[in-house]
Formats: structure tokens, C-alpha cells, sequence
């Protein structure tokens, strides 16, 4: 599975530990930042959000401070299903029932143990494309892509 991962300044550190674990098990497109000098947190969301959108990546994870900024930011593309998760419960339930593309963390919340965890999680868990009710309740919320 290909992802794309990208942080701000106050993910940055985070994001370099999880890409050296993870690029043994996943194909990883880092979209920056390369330092810890400040940087726009949409700026960094945008750059990984637009590589879903072209199919280039399957799933992102965006990490800023707290997690939130990145949400907000990353659930104002078309396509796009993010959420902050803060624990492994969350990160496999919204993959499975809401189909969730994008995982946000906090860089000053999780430390890089459970951080690790919780994006195996992520990246393990599959839609519940095969039960009904998952389906209907996702495809309205992708009819709010077009409102």
C-alpha cells in the first residue's frame, strides 16, 4: 500500500521516527516538512490530500500539534475522510464503518509508541464494504462532496 504522510513543524520530529519504522512494511510519499522550522499546517494538508485525490497514494496520515487543524483542513477536499485518533479503537472503527482515508494525529498528544500503533491500525483496517448499512450511511456522506 502506497500513503502519503506530512507534518507541520510541530509533527515534524513524529513524522521522521514513524516514516523510518514504517517504510519497511509501506510505500511512503513524504510530502514535508523536511525541518522543524515553521510551517502552515494547510499547506503541509493540502500537499498530502492532493495526492489522494490523484490516486497516487491510498491513505494519508497528517500530523500537526494537536491533530485538529489538519482535520479541519484535510475534510474540505472532495473525497477526503479524515479524523483525528488518538487511540487504535478509533483509527480501525473509522476505516471499517466510515471508510476513513485519512488519519490525523497530534504530534504533542501520542507519543511515537502509540502513534506507531495506532497507523498499523489504521493502515490494517478495511471498509465494511460487504454490509449495507456502512454503504448507505457512507454514500450520504459523499453526497456532501457535492453540495
Amino acid at each position: 500500500m502506497k500513503i502519503v504522510i506530512g507534518a507541520d513543524h510541530r509533527g515534524y520530529r513524529l513524522k521522521e521516527n514513524l516514516k523510518k519504522k514504517l517504510s519497511a512494511k509501506f510505500e511512503i510519499i513524504d510530502v514535508g516538512t523536511n525541518s522543524a522550522e515553521s510551517v502552515d499546517y494547510p499547506d503541509i494538508t493540502a500537499l498530502a490530500v492532493k495526492k489522494m485525490q490523484s490516486g497516487e497514494c491510498e491513505r494519508g496520515i497528517i500530523i500537526c500539534g494537536s491533530g485538529v487543524g489538519a482535520s479541519v483542513a484535510a475534510n474540505k477536499f472532495k473525497g477526503i475522510r479524515a479524523a483525528i485518533c488518538h487511540d487504535s479503537f478509533s483509527a480501525h472503527q473509522g476505516v471499517e464503518d466510515d471508510d476513513m482515508n485519512v488519519l490525523c494525529l497530534g504530534g504533542g498528544i501520542v507519543g511515537e509508541s502509540l502513534a506507531e500503533e495506532i497507523i498499523i491500525t489504521f493502515l490494517s483496517a478495511r471498509f465494511k464494504s460487504e454490509e449495507e448499512r456502512y454503504v448507505r450511511r457512507l454514500n450520504k456522506v459523499k453526497k456532501f462532496d457535492e453540495e
